[in-house]
This record gives structure tokens, sequence and C-alpha cells, in this order.
């Protein structure tokens, strides 16, 4: 091995197989098709990097496999040269943008060439050749033509001095990876392709490709279809009752309109128009100016990070009206909702959705429970909070639970198991604890013989009083929830995501009665009401047919 003269040896055998064209693919029907597709690089004046080869000698090796158990297998390659980053080179290099994408071809060719690549160069795709991009320009004319091409105004990430838009990949901490300077959201006026019209085709289709489940469920992800609804939320300053002209609403889309009244509080985007409409009413708005300036040299990617804590400003001076009960709610402004994703809004549901509770429990936000599990029950209490054998008696009545390495008791329950359950709870509870079972119901059993059944916000209220009662640290918790919050047993049924069953939904109509208790069939007594007793499906469904007859959606 000593004596290899690669360069001498490689480039003898690389002519060779150029003059015998041993990539080029040939029209065989008798062969079975194999398509393999790299991503076009763009020539950068640099040439190759590593990230380059890593990517295409993975690609390379699933080529040559495939011809050599006798597929027809098509390997292009291209130049993805078109942008504002070939021009800005250029501008650099004082050289015309046409001469420096075919000098970096050039260039990038000859690299790729000395690693011996399956690409059949017949094919090769250079966007900048006008026999490719006349294509593409009758594409769109023909989708204008279809009203599928509209001009809209889009925040994207752009740095000042390329005086071009970046990727939130070509962000390094907030800046610029080419040039190091601050990259800043700004909306600017662009050509919008409007590819959710095609959605369900694309949906469809995944049935066709023989590709890994895991795959295919990135691309429906990537497709990214929901249903739901669209909400209009008035807005408006509550003591002047004033409306702005330009910003009467601010509308949302949900996929779970059955949670409407959950909704303890609103969520715009730092670039939301709706500032800039509310600016005079806003009553802190230097707080609010900075923050948006601070957001604006965040990544998308670092906005939206779940593991990030969330930050936000309150629109001091500003409600808006949840259509459902009249009730007035904060608007925040948060940099965990994109101004270009759906409707740049969220109605903020924090019993129902993870990043609303984190938020809700940092700024001490209202937490309203509005669906619960089917038939799910959980409890946890601690080994000393009860007299005599309790394990003893959870295995005889067949409970399924878990013990910590501190002594701490896991009972999972269904609803037909809550009455022996609580008759264990109210014979063993020691009179200074207290026993809590969530899920489908919320009860609290505390040892003096008191039992609170939450079925609304005064009930977690007084529940929570009775355990800080019982308990010195339960005072720094200024919401049930959040006290429950600290046992990780209970996240699940606390923040539910799930279908379920609807409670505490019921439309306020003061020319009827209160209304009564009922039973829904399934064991769960309920306030017979609007949605109350629904499952989740009916529940949207009529939710939706709400909105619609009211104007709200």
């Amino acid at each position: 091995m000593s004596n290899y003269n690669h360069k001498k040896i490689e480039s003898k055998w690389q002519k060779k197989w150029r003059e015998e064209k041993l990539y080029q693919i040939e029209k065989n029907e008798k062969k079975k098709k194999f398509y393999v597709l790299d991503m076009f690089p763009y020539p950068s004046g640099a040439g190759l990097h590593i990230g380059h080869p890593k990517g295409y000698i993975a690609t390379d090796i699933i080529a040559r496999m495939k011809a050599m158990q006798g597929y027809n297998v098509l390997h292009p390659m291209g130049w993805d040269a078109f942008g504002l980053p070939a021009e800005n080179y250029a501008i650099k290099n004082k050289i015309h943008p046409r001469a420096a994408v075919e000098e970096n071809i050039k260039k990038f060719k000859e690299q790729l060439g000395r690693i011996g690549f399956t690409y059949d160069w017949e094919r090769e795709i250079n966007t900048t050749d006008p026999e490719y991009y006349r294509w593409t320009q009758w594409i769109f004319l023909k989708m204008f033509e279809e009203g599928l091409a509209y001009q809209s105004y889009e925040p994207i990430n752009w740095c000042p001095k390329c005086q071009t838009g970046l990727a939130n990949e070509d962000l390094e901490n907030g800046k610029c990876e080419r040039c190091g300077s601050e990259v800043e959201k700004r909306p600017m006026r662009q050509w919008v392709l409007k590819m959710t019209a095609y959605a369900d085709r694309l949906l469809e289709d995944l049935k066709f490709l023989d590709w890994d489940e895991s795959i295919i469920e990135q691309q429906r992800n990537w497709i990214g279809k929901s249903e739901g609804a669209i909400v209009k939320f008035k807005v408006q300053s509550p003591k002047s009752k004033v409306q702005s002209p330009k910003s009467k609403f601010i509308e949302v889309f949900t996929t779970r309109p059955d949670t409407l009244f959950g909704c303890s509080y609103m969520v715009v985007a730092p670039e939301h128009k709706l500032l800039e409409d509310w600016k005079l009413e806003i009553k802190n708005w230097d707080e609010v100016e900075k923050y948006i300036v601070k957001s604006k040299k965040k990544s998308d990617l670092d906005r939206t990070d779940l593991a990030k804590e969330k930050t936000g400003v309150e629109l001091k001076g500003v409600k808006a009206i949840n259509p459902v009960n009249n009730e007035e709610i904060p608007i925040w402004a948060a940099d965990y909702v994109l101004a270009g994703y759906g409707t740049g809004a969220i109605m903020a549901v924090p019993a129902h959705d993870e990043r609303d509770f984190e938020f809700a429990k940092k700024y001490k936000i209202n937490i309203k429970r509005v669906v619960v599990p089917k038939n799910e029950l959980k409890s946890f209490f601690m080994q000393g909070s009860f007299d005599g054998d309790v394990k003893k008696e959870l295995e005889e009545n067949n409970f399924i639970y878990t013990v910590n390495n501190k002594g701490g008791f896991y009972v999972k329950l269904k609803l037909s198991d809550l009455g022996n359950y609580e008759k264990i709870v109210r014979e063993h509870l020691k009179k200074e604890f207290w026993c809590e079972i969530t899920g489908t119901k919320t009860i609290f059993i505390y040892g003096d013989g008191k039992t609170i059944k939450v079925n609304n916000e005064q009930d977690a209220i007084d529940a929570l009083k009775k355990c800080k009662e019982f308990c010195e640290p339960m005072k720094v918790h200024y919401n049930l929830w959040e006290m429950l919050w600290n046992c990780e047993f209970y996240h699940d049924i606390l923040c539910f995501t799930g279908d379920g069953i609807n409670i505490n939904s019921g439309l306020i109509d003061k020319t009827k009665t209160p209304e009564q208790s009922v039973d829904t069939g399934n064991g769960v007594s309920v306030n017979s009401g609007f949605l109350n007793g629904l499952e989740t499906k009916e529940a949207k469904q009529k939710m939706i047919r709400w909105l619609k007859e009211n104007n709200f959606g």
C-alpha cells in the first residue's frame, strides 16, 4: 500500500469511466428503476465543505448497491445557484454573477469528480440556466392564473449587512453565520404559493411511497394539514370600550374549538399588526416595544424550542372578549407564537396545552379545565399519611399501584373503583393530611372529615385553601393545578391534551334557571349545559356550528 499513487491511479480509472460513460443511465424497460436524489448544493466560491461528501457518500453507497443488484439507477447532480447569496458573492469579489456562478460550479464539479461519485452528468441541472428557469417561470404563471400565487407580507430572518433573507439554519445564536451581524425579523412583501390547496392530494399520495413509516410520518407532519375552526375574539379597551378601526378582532385557528370555555388569555406574536394598531391604548407600550425588539433577534427555532422557558409581556389596557361566555381575558405578546404560522395569534387554553400551561404557571394566569379523561382517575399519597396496612387493603381490592423510593403510593383507578377507594381513604387518612383523586372527577378528601368535589373555579380555590391549612408549603402556590403539577404523576391528567368529556362548558343564558346536575350515562355527573357531558368529537362539531351561526367563526 505504501507504493499506491492515488493521483495517478484514480485519475486513470476516472478518465476511463468518463469515456465509457459508466454511470450514464440508459433506457431499459426490463430493469427495475431506482432513483437516488441528493440535495443540490449552492456552489460557493469556497468549494466543497465536509458536509457535502458526508451526505453524498451515503447516497452513493445506496446507488452502487442498487446498480449491483440489477436496478437501472438514476443518480443526478445539479446546482441550486440562484438568489441573493450569489449576487452578494459577486458584489464582494467584483465579478458578474453569471461568471461567478459558472466558476464556482466548475470548482465543485471538479472536486466531486475526484471523489468518484456515480452521477450521470448528462442529466446535470443548473437553476441559473434559462433552459431550466423558463419552466419554473411557466409553472409560476400557471399558479398565478389559478389564484395559487399571491403577494403577502411575511416575516423573515433579515441580515441588514448582507441585505438578504436567511433560513433558520443560517443563523448562529441569532447572528448571520456569514458576516456575524445581528439578524432581525422583518415583514417583507413577497410572493407566496398556496401549497395548502394541495394538502389533501399530498397526504393521499403518501400511500404510494415505499418508504419507512417514520419518514412518511415526517412528511405528514410537514404537510401539516389541520382541521378545526377559525375563531374571532373581539378586542377592546375596557375602560373606554373603544375599538381600533384597524383591528377589531383577533382571529385564531384552533384544532380544539371544544376547549374555548377554557381559554383564559390570548397570545399574539410580537410582529402581529394588532400591537401597532392598539399602540395608543397599550399603557405599557415602552415595555412591549422593548420586548418586540428583543424577539426580533431570536430565530424561529429558538422561539419554539419546547425546552426553553417561555417569555412574554401583557398588553395592559387592552382586552379580548371570549365569544362563548363574554369573559374579558388578557392579551399577551409572546415569542413562542410565530407571525408566519397560522394567524400569528392563539387562544391559550393552559389546562389542555403544555406550552400554555407552563406560560400560565409562570405568569399566574387562570387555569380552567374543560375536558377530562373519559374513564381515568389517579391518586397519590405518602405512606405516613395513613393509619393501618393500606398496602394490604389496596391489594385486596385489586387496585393498581406503585411505590417510589420515598414511600409514595401512585394509584391508578377506573370510575368503577372510586367508591371502594374513597372508603379506604376515609377509614385510614390521618387528621393532619389530605388525599386527592383527579382525572374524570376531582375530589379532595381531608383528614378532618371534609370532602371537596372540584367542579368549577370556586371549588378549586376552596380546595387549595383547605390544603394550605394542612400543609405550610402549599402557601407558595397560587393555583390548585400548579400545586398538583409538582407531582409528575399528574402531568398528563392536569394538562390533558387528549380526547375526553367536556365540563365547565355551559353558555351563559340569563333567561334560564340555574342548570341542574345530570348524569351523562358514563358515571360522570356534570352541569347540564352547552357542551357539558359531550365527548370531544361531538363537542367540536357542536361548537363549530355555534360559531358559524353566531358569526364568531
